[in-house]
Order: C-alpha cells, then sequence, then structure tokens
C-alpha cells in the first residue's frame, strides 16, 4: 500500500522527545508549534498516494512491489533520471519550493550512498552490509529522513575534539558486541520533527585524533535519549493563513539534536571511527551530487514562484510597463532560467557511475555557486518592487470584519487591477517570504545550506576539468613562435 499522510502522521506519535519554549512536546502533530507543518508533509504523501498521482509519484520496490516515491530510484539512464526529477518538481510544487528538507533529500542522500557500495565494500563490508540492508529497510518503508551533520558552534579554531567540552559534538563513547553508544550533540535537524528517522555524519574535516567523531549511523527519532530542542516556531506565531500564508504551513524547523548516550546498533552503522571514509562517503560516492541535485530542483521550483510573485506585484503596482521594471523582470528571468538550464545540462552531461546515471558533478557544483547569490537577488528585488507596500498593510484580518477600519483598508489598499482584499493578500504573502522571520530564515538557509561560498566555490574548482582548458590554451599555443620559428613557418606554408 503506498504511504498516504494518515500513516505518516501516526507514524509520528512515536514518543519522540521534542523540547520549545521550555517544555516536552506530548504529540508534535497537535502541537501549535509544529501540527500545521506535520500536515504539509502529510500531505505530500496524500499526494503521491492519490490515484491520479501514483505514477508520476512512485514507482514499484524492487525487493517488495510495494509503490514507494521515486526519490528511491537509483536511475540507470538519462531518462530515468529525467523521470525521478519530474517527480520531484511535483512534490516541490505542493510547497512553493519551502519545504527545503523534503523527504526526498536525505532519501537522495542515501541514494548517493547506495551507488557507491563497492566504496564501503572497500573499505568495511560489514558496514557496507548495513547500509545496504539499511537502504532497503527505509526505501520499502518510504520514510522520511532528517540528519544532523553540521557541529555546534563553539571554538571554530579547534576540532571537535579540542573543544573545552570534549562530548559537546556527537561521539561515540562506548561499543559492544551489540552496537556504538554516541554522547554530544549536533545540528541542525531541519524537519527532524517532521521525520521519521534520523541520520547522524558529520561532513566537516577531521583530523587524526578525532576518530570517535568520524562516524555515521542511523536511528529512529523515538530513541531513548534522544532529544531535539527546536527553535523558535513560526508557525505558533502565525496568527492566520492569511496574514501568514507561507510560515503558517510550511515552517519545517530546526533543531539541535543531543544524544545522551544513545545506543546504536551496528545494523545501523555505516561508518565507524574512519576518518578516510567519513570524507569518501560524500564524495567517492555520489551522495554529494544526489543531494545537492535534489535541491537545485527544488530551488529552481521556488525561484519560479518568488519569480511568479514579483510579476504580480509589478502588475498590481501598475510599474509592469516601465522600462527600468522590464528590465528588471528580464534580469531575474534570466537568472531563474539559468538554474533551469544547469539542472537539464548537469543531466544531459551526466555520467555512468557503477552501472547508474547521476548528474554532472561539475555543472552541479557551478549550479551552487550561482544559487547563493542568485536567491538573495530575487529577494532583493521583490522587495525593491513592493516599497512600502509590504509594511503598510492591516494589522491582520481581523481589520476587515470591523466595518470602521475596512471601509478604510477600501479606501487606501488600491490598484488598478486589483480589490482591496486581493491588494492585501498579495502583500502579505509577498512579505511573509522575504520580510518575516520565516522569510529571513529563508533567505539564510539558500545563502548558507551547501556550505560557506568558500566550500562551494571550492568545490567548483576542484571538479573542474582544468586540463581540457589548458590544453585548449597550450594548443594554440603551439601554432605559433618566435617570427622565424618552425611552427610560425609551417603555419605560414
Amino acid at each position: 500500500m503506498t504511504k498516504d499522510g494518515a500513516s505518516h502522521l501516526a507514524s509520528l506519535r512515536d514518543g519522540r522527545s521534542i523540547f520549545i519554549d521550555g517544555k516536552k512536546v506530548e504529540d508534535v502533530t497537535t502541537s501549535p508549534a509544529f501540527r500545521n507543518a506535520c500536515a504539509s508533509a502529510a500531505q505530500l504523501y496524500d499526494y503521491q498516494a492519490a490515484p491520479e498521482n501514483i505514477e508520476a509519484m512512485t514507482f514499484a520496490s524492487p525487493k517488495t512491489g510495494e509503490r514507494v516515491n521515486k526519490s528511491w530510484m537509483l536511475p540507470r539512464s538519462h531518462a530515468e533520471l529525467v523521470e525521478r526529477r519530474k517527480s520531484i518538481e511535483l512534490w516541490s510544487a505542493q510547497t512553493c519550493g519551502m519545504l527545503g528538507r523534503s523527504p526526498d533529500h536525505v532519501a537522495s542522500t542515501f541514494v548517493g550512498f547506495r551507488m557507491g557500495l563497492n566504496v564501503y565494500r572497500e573499505n568495511d563490508p560489514k558496514r557496507a552490509g548495513a547500509l545496504e540492508s539499511y537502504f532497503d529497510y527505509i526505501r520499502d518503508n518510504d520514510h522520511f529522513l532528517s540528519y544532523v551533520i553540521i557541529n555546534p558552534q563553539a571554538d571554530k579554531n579547534k576540532t571537535a575534539g579540542g573543544q573545552a567540552d570534549p562530548h559537546l559534538v556527537a561521539s561515540i563513547v562506548d561499543e559492544d558486541s551489540e552496537g556504538i553508544t554516541i554522547r554530544g550533540a549536533k545540528m541542525l535537524a531541519t524537519s527532524g520533527v517532521l521525520a521519521n528517522e534520523i541520520m547522524v555524519s558529520g561532513f566537516q574535516a577531521i583530523q587524526a585524533g578525532d576518530e570517535a567523531y568520524a562516524f555515521t549511523c542511523a536511528l529512529p527519532i523515538g530513541t531513548k535519549g534522544l532529544r531535539m530542542l527546536s527553535r523558535r516556531s513560526y508557525e505558533a506565531e502565525a496568527t492566520s493563513t492569511f496574514d501568514y500564508p507561507l510560515s503558517s504551513r510550511f515552517d519545517e524547523n530546526d533543531a539541535v539534536v543531543h544524544f545522551d548516550d544513545v545506543k546504536v546498533p551496528w545494523d545501523r552503522v555505516f561508518v565507524h571511527k574512519d576518518l578516510k571514509m567519513a570524507q569518501a562517503q560524500w564524495h567517492d560516492t555520489r551522495a554529494h551530487v544526489m543531494q545537492n541535485y535534489q535541491c537545485m530542483i527544488r530551488l529552481k521550483v521556488k525561484l519560479k514562484f518568488l519569480l511568479g510573485l514579483a510579476r504580480k506585484i509589478a502588475e498590481l503596482n501598475n510599474i509592469i510597463n516601465f522600462p527600468q521594471v522590464r528590465e528588471t523582470m528580464g534580469h531575474l528571468a534570466a537568472k531563474v532560467s539559468n538554474i533551469d538550464a544547469l539542472i537539464i545540462a548537469m543531466e544531459a552531461q551526466g555520467e555512468h557511475y557503477n552501472g547508474y546515471y547521476v548528474p554532472d558533478r561539475s555543472i552541479l557544483c557551478t549550479a551552487q555557486v550561482i544559487a547563493q547569490t542568485t536567491y538573495p537577488e530575487v529577494v532583493e528585488q521583490i522587495r525593491v518592487l513592493s516599497g512600502g507596500g509590504m509594511i503598510m498593510v492591516p494589522s491582520s484580518y481581523a481589520d476587515f470584519e470591523n466595518p470602521e477600519t475596512a471601509a478604510i483598508i477600501g479606501k487606501t489598499q488600491r490598484s488598478p487591477i486589483a480589490n482591496s482584499e486581493e491588494r492585501v493578500k498579495l502583500m502579505k504573502l509577498a512579505w511573509d517570504a522575504v520580510g518575516s522571520e520565516f522569510g529571513s530564515r529563508h533567505l539564510q538557509y539558500e545563502m548558507f545550506y551547501s556550505g560557506a561560498t568558500f566550500v562551494t566555490r571550492g568545490n567548483s574548482y576542484r571538479f573542474f576539468d582544468w586540463g581540457e582548458v589548458k590544453d585548449f590554451v597550450d594548443g594554440f599555443m603551439g601554432t605559433y613562435g618566435l617570427p622565424g620559428e618552425n611552427a610560425l613557418s609551417s603555419a605560414a606554408e
């Protein structure tokens, strides 16, 4: 049976320890801080389970034959990669691209791991076996996974093991025949509140002596000793869907995860005290490629939504025919289309890897670098196009219910193409997208989720084919020389 929303909501009632505002949440699916985001996640599964969407969104598990989301596909051709991408686009559109860590994100990470199973086998066959069986498990149960791969910010001049508290960063503190025991913290657990399981790993460089921090494992969110400390809930502060149409429904949340001597069985441990594999799991496999390819697809959908918002604002204010506005809109359209084109290019120029077909990682890195500046530029232009319109809106929907204030709204909120309610509705959407706490968090997220700019640009440098362009120059320089040299005279002949 294809996973639907009701089954996902039921799976979140697992006794998990989520804390916010100093209190433990009894049920995330009914908590004012999380219930709407949980409902939005559930709606994704309802969408995939709808009879009209089954073929576009799911495929038959090769092990059970049951239908599961296409994000678990291991594409073997360009056509299959595109098929998988189209399902991700459909899911992203359901949330306007605002769920940055929707279920298909960490699924894509594990798809990349699974494609590179040989990397694990060459290093440790037992850990490879654990990864292979775990992948089958999460795919066949169509689980929603989150991950924590960043260390808590403390003294950035020191390694994980060099912090004042050696247990600040999650590490292995014990192990026996049953598994490992981990203690410490990781972040950011984006969408962790909405997920079934969480992967614990690292993306930051570690050094000799930090072997206890070099591990990757996975465990259910409801595991004893696992606690999540949530940031402020934007959903809880949203007064209504009309006033906060995005933050009231799509606040995916972020959290610090603390592990209080949590036991993880060996069949859920994929990297064990291995400095080399802690890095190889990301770049020697295609995990980095597949997870960030998903990010680019989602971002494209989100940028198209924001581009549509910018266009509607220009029309609402009757400035769409101003030459400078058309220039701005054309510039934004080109930048959004650039992300779209790069996705198509990385697919078309993909590579065969261990029998699978994956996007070209050099073009992917190019897209990441460009994306980090494109999103802030689009947000900035929406602010410019809106001017004070985003600020001077009624305090809430309740102002429409009072005849006295409703009359003032009717006089002051005007547009040649929309009534006062339609104008306020659009401007409140614009504010929630770029100006509210929710909107500000998304700006920060899109600028840094793939790493600091020196990281993404470093990857672009790392994976670019410098030999080809250098050979191009060398080849041309080989066609000439000082006057009278053979190369020049030969060319003249």
